[in-house]
């Protein structure tokens, strides 16, 4: 325990208890690639056979030694570098299998806590956050707001943010990542759509659960990064009580990539009401102090309210950090249903090299694979696009003759290519438009599948979400395909990406496959289910019970969870519009 008095009072820096509140598995590593263990090799037997070379002349011992230790240590090096990128691009290569069942989560006994107390000040970055760097965050944001040339950028500043404290660090990625980005009117839109994701798969569950699990304290988290950033995953999916970050500085619209200092942000907030002791007042419980511990974590910002607030300050041991774990998704305060964004992986510096390695042959690749998938008939262009990376599986309840008896096909909607995979396995199915009026929209699929059932139609693909979702869960169906008079063959899409999404609500949709098609290999797995008679029901007038149980049905065969969520909250959330747009017609597209 390392104490440290100060004028005011004394506070205690102690390590986080590690008990059982600590136990994890680790991961299983990756084989290093073949051919960059030969190239080791022979840069390890060139520096031997230098070495062998001066022995012979004679060279001074102490000189002999000191290169020869350098030239390990770079060996080193090299290994450990090369090794990392190799794994990274492996990680890229995904293979269609379908989603695990879904299990119930047994969470470990939490027998060390933090002692008692009334409020608890958390340090975001270190404390909060597992990783012990916030550059993937800033890389997020310089590829989403700023472009590929302001995260290249980035990229190329990284040796210099190694020999930079984090502090200052800090600052400079702010400047690289937000330098010249306009301000939106309703806030920054990363912040809310874009940014949780990567932030909750980074949370510690021993230090929330310490922290904050149990609802008697208040929660005040404590960033370095910019509010804009930081405070939406943590309010509406962590429920904290309060944030204490540093704003951004804007211009005339567009932000300056500077920040507020630690006292600005302190004099704009009145911390005793932050900390609570404004509330204990005003309910007459006692003189209004209160007991406040602190999580420690990177940095030195905002040091002042630990020292002048917390009593006793906890730091992570280095290994006890190694032994966390991510915090579960069913233990946020709200579901992760929504995200938005390009990037389908942790921007770490390996991770961003491996994906600016991957670009020059990411994109004539995807324009092969766009060609093939026009031009040449699915029988063929089924067969090359798995020898193009594009892994698939097909998965049938009874027998595929069974599912091509049916002209109707309900399923989820995961990407722009769903009516292309399941066809690819039926027969050609034509696409067309879709008006978002209910009337038209129903007379035109009515003649489509009347047209299927005289032999000239190939079927109707129908996806009653209306919208795509990325996470485990089903939009609200909605029940126009049971007014078709038609019984009904369920199917269960399920995608994986490993690099880019191909799905995006407030950037440009028509680049949508091409980005899918970007990936080194996307999976798709296509489940055909029992049928579902939904002619009988729905002439009874039970259409939305059976739109109901299709969804159901497919959310039990993928492990997904049912919502009544629709392509509207979608885009309230991610765009902060109703997802509708007038044309020159007048009408809703």
């Amino acid at each position: 325990m390392i104490k440290h008095v100060n004028s005011r009072d004394s506070y205690s820096i102690s390590p986080l208890p590690a008990g059982r509140l600590y136990n994890v598995s680790t991961g299983a590593t990756l084989a290093p690639n073949i051919l960059a263990n030969l190239i080791i090799r022979a840069c390890c037997f060139n520096i031997r056979v230098q070495s062998v070379n001066r022995s012979n002349e004679r060279v001074v011992g102490k000189k002999f030694k000191h290169s020869n230790h350098m030239s390990k240590a770079f060996t080193k090096s090299l290994l450990f570098h090369s090794n990392k990128i190799v794994r990274r691009l492996k990680s890229f290569i995904l293979h269609a299998h379908p989603p695990p069942p879904p299990h119930a989560v047994r969470r470990p006994s939490t027998t060390d806590e933090l002692p008692a107390a009334d409020v608890t000040v958390c340090k975001v970055e270190g404390g909060l956050l597992m990783s012990p760097s916030t550059f993937p965050y800033f890389m997020l944001v310089a590829l989403e707001a700023g472009g590929l040339f302001r995260g290249l950028l980035l990229m190329l500043l990284y040796p210099v943010l190694l020999l930079l404290g984090h502090d200052r660090a800090t600052k400079l990625m702010v400047m690289v990542s937000f330098a010249g980005v306009r301000k939106e009117k309703d806030g920054f839109r990363l912040g809310r759509a874009v940014m949780p994701k990567l932030f909750l798969e980074d949370v510690s569950a021993e230090v929330f659960d310490s922290a904050a699990r149990r609802r008697r304290r208040r929660l005040v988290c404590v960033s370095g990064m910019p509010r804009e950033m930081v405070e939406p995953f943590l309010k509406e999916y962590l429920a904290v009580d309060a944030v204490v970050a540093p704003e951004l500085r804007a211009f005339r619209g567009y932000y300056l990539g500077l920040t507020e200092s630690d006292g600005e942000v302190m004099q704009r907030l009145d911390m005793e009401e932050v900390i609570g002791v404004k509330e204990r007042r005003g309910t007459g419980d006692g003189d209004g102090q209160l007991a406040v511990v602190g999580i420690a974590g990177l940095g030195s910002s905002f040091h002042q309210l630990f020292q002048n607030y917390c009593k006793e300050v906890y730091v992570a041991s280095e290994w006890a950090r190694r032994r966390w774990r991510p915090l579960h998704p069913r233990q946020y305060a709200k579901p992760l249903i929504f995200h938005d964004g390009r990037l389908a992986f942790r921007p770490t510096a390996s991770a961003t090299l491996a994906m600016f390695m991957w670009l020059p042959l990411a994109v004539p690749l995807a324009l092969l694979r766009v060609a093939l998938i026009v031009i040449l008939p699915f029988s063929l262009s089924a067969q090359i696009a798995a020898a193009l990376g594009i892994h698939c599986r097909y998965i049938a309840a009874s027998s595929l003759s069974a599912a091509a008896a049916f002209n109707l096909f309900v399923c989820n909607h995961r990407s722009l290519l769903d009516p292309l995979y399941v066809s690819a396995i039926l027969a050609p199915i034509r696409t067309f438009r879709l008006t978002r009026d209910r009337a038209a929209d129903r007379a035109a699929m009515q003649a489509h599948l009347s047209r299927s059932r005289r032999g000239g139609g190939g079927g109707l693909v129908v996806c009653p979400e209306g919208t795509t979702c990325r996470e485990p869960f089903l939009l609200r169906f909605s029940p126009l395909f049971t007014e078709l008079g038609a019984d009904v063959q369920p199917v269960a899409l399920h995608s994986e990406v490993g690099m880019f999404h191909g799905t995006t609500a407030g950037g440009w949709k028509m680049l949508d496959p091409f980005f899918l098609l970007m990936n080194p290999s996307p999976a798709y797995v296509v489940h055909f289910l029992d049928p579902v008679a939904a002619a009988a029901a729905a002439a009874g007038g039970g259409g939305p019970e059976v739109a109901n149980e299709v969804q159901r049905r497919i959310a039990e065969t993928l492990g997904y969870t049912c919502t009544a969520l629709t392509r509207r909250d979608k885009y309230l959330v991610l765009a902060g519009n109703d997802g509708v747009v007038a044309n020159n017609n007048n009408k809703s597209s």
